[in-house]
């Protein structure tokens, strides 16, 4: 009896230790397993695959948010309280929006020069290749007509605002830090307004971006020197053109990527979170980063990682990355508030807002919410998305029908007020047909302008599926034009997304969802145009 007892309490025993040898194998020993959320710029979602592997060695789960530099500039002034982390593509970002002082332990992961990327070709005929390039030479190409580009709007994404802040410093020559003065010379108003002027399509996102001008046929886009790479990977693997890297010498740019810990008083979250540092800065992850397109220091690529950058494709490893010094805050602020409202090349805008009946009471709030955010400039200006002085709006009210279209070829904040009042009587009624507003949308803007001088879109508003008689009518129509005018679509309620999703393919556009967020979601495609 004593035997069976001691045998009893050995087996427990032995129990108790092979859990607790599994326990000390886990990083998670008396503790739920710990999730960090990281807000991040559109460009980190090629490190997917790496943050699957990290999340696997670390035992911490990693969410990721893609939102624009604007956006986690806002999110961090509001407190980002939803966020553990956050990594936009520039430190810049973070110096602006946490006025809290809650961002520690920023470190950079990689490093991107923002640069032109131009159809071989055509760099070539240019004398682009296998030269120094300045800003005044791109500019020189756009004025002969010889050169158009894409590029994100340097209001809401990183990529742009670098490559624009680099072209103010060429254009006035300057090698210390800007000043206020310098951005009321009327020269640069004039040759600032002149480069500009080459983007035949404009972007809020340089993950977007570089998916626009791959379903596309563009000269150029102005975007990181990785996204060129991963472009090039594309294009080679179809057969195609592939891109040369044009480094404008006198206004390079340059995305640090910083991750950051946002210091909300949890202790074992700052833990996690040092852990995906930790391992993101290894060796091993550092050279795996690199192999994405991306460099991790100034002093050019090493020997053994070169063949990741490609030279065939002008990327330049032995270049020493010398950034321009970014402004102040207030003359960096007052940069891009001018963009937003003289410098850009004007928007062509064309609302096109479903009223039927299904949108009656919230629905009709929410989209009237939403255009006041747009068109109420003290409202616009504090997501940098004011109207450019030359800018057109029109807005076309639908349901099964026509109800009105109401045009303003004035951006002066009194007469967008007016249309917003106008929006705000439009009544409520009937069915929807969607095709028949694009429809009406695309006459408008063909037949009245010229496309080449505004950055045109039409931007369609639907909570319910759409009849489709008049749907065979505006694709035929759309594809006999020579134009390039996107149809972006926001999806609310029980829109049909197989409709929006056919609209955005054929014209080279994009959805945005708006069933949790009406009024962020307008804000994300008027930073499309």
């Amino acid at each position: 009896m004593r035997k069976e007892k001691k045998k009893i309490i050995i087996v427990t025993l032995l129990a108790a230790f092979v859990l607790a040898l599994a326990g000390c194998g886990s990083n998670q020993i008396g503790k739920k397993k710990e999730t960090i959320r990281i807000l991040s710029g559109s460009e980190n979602k090629v490190l997917e695959n790496i943050l699957t592997e990290c999340s696997k060695e670390t035992g911490v789960e990693i969410e990721m948010t893609y939102k624009g530099s604007v956006d986690i500039m806002n999110t961090l002034k509001d407190g980002a309280t939803e966020y553990d982390a956050v990594w936009p593509a520039s430190s810049l970002w973070i110096s602006l929006g946490d006025t809290q002082h809650l961002v520690k332990y920023d470190t950079s992961v990689s490093i991107s020069p923002v640069v032109f990327g131009i159809r071989s070709s055509l760099a070539k005929k240019l004398g682009f290749v296998d030269h120094e390039v300045s800003v005044s030479d791109i500019l020189d190409a756009i004025n002969q007509k010889k050169l158009t580009f894409c590029m994100t709007s340097a209001t809401q994404s990183n990529s742009g605002a670098s490559a624009y802040i680099g072209f103010l410093y060429a254009l006035l020559g300057k090698t210390e830090a800007l000043t206020e003065e310098d951005l009321d010379q009327k020269q640069l108003k004039e040759d600032i307004t002149s480069l500009l002027s080459g983007v035949d399509r404009s972007s809020g996102s340089s993950d977007w971006l570089k998916e626009m001008f791959l379903a596309g046929d563009f000269d150029a886009m102005v975007n990181y020197e990785c996204l060129i790479i991963d472009a090039n990977k594309q294009l080679e693997k179809e057969g195609r053109e592939t891109l040369y890297v044009v480094y404008p010498y006198d206004g390079l740019s340059i995305a640090d990527s910083p991750l950051g810990y946002v210091d909300h008083g949890n202790a074992d979250k700052q833990e996690a979170f040092l852990a995906i540092q930790e391992y993101l800065l290894s060796d091993k992850i550092q050279e795996a980063i690199q192999q994405t397109g991306r460099r991790t220091g100034y002093k050019g690529v090493p020997e053994e990682d070169k063949k990741y950058f490609h030279s065939e494709w002008g990327v330049d490893t032995d270049r020493v990355l010398s950034p321009i010094t970014m402004p102040s805050e207030k003359v960096l602020m007052k940069a891009l508030n001018l963009y937003q409202t003289s410098f850009r090349k004007p928007s062509l805008n064309v609302y096109c807002l479903d009223f039927s009946g299904s949108m009656s009471g919230e629905g009709n709030s929410q989209l009237v919410a939403a255009m006041e955010q747009i068109l109420i400039q003290k409202n616009a200006e504090k997501n940098l998305l004011q109207a450019e002085e030359d800018e057109i709006n029109i807005v076309i009210t639908f349901d099964d029908t026509i109800l009105h279209v109401y045009q303003l070829d004035d951006a002066k904040p009194e007469s967008l007020e007016e249309l917003y009042e106008s929006i705000k009587e439009e009544e409520i009624g009937g069915g929807t047909d969607m095709y028949l507003a694009a429809e009406e949308a695309l006459e408008l803007i063909t037949s009245n302008y010229q496309i080449k001088d505004f950055t045109p879109a039409i931007i369609l508003m639907t909570d319910g599926e759409s009849g489709d008689i008049n749907r065979e009518e505006f694709i035929r129509h759309y594809r006999s034009l020579d134009a390039d005018v996107p149809v972006f679509s926001i999806m609310f309620g029980n829109a049909d997304s197989s409709q929006l999703d056919e609209l955005a393919e054929i014209t080279n556009a994009r959805v945005f969802d708006g069933r949790e967020d009406l009024i962020s979601a307008f804000r994300s495609v008027k930073g499309y145009n």
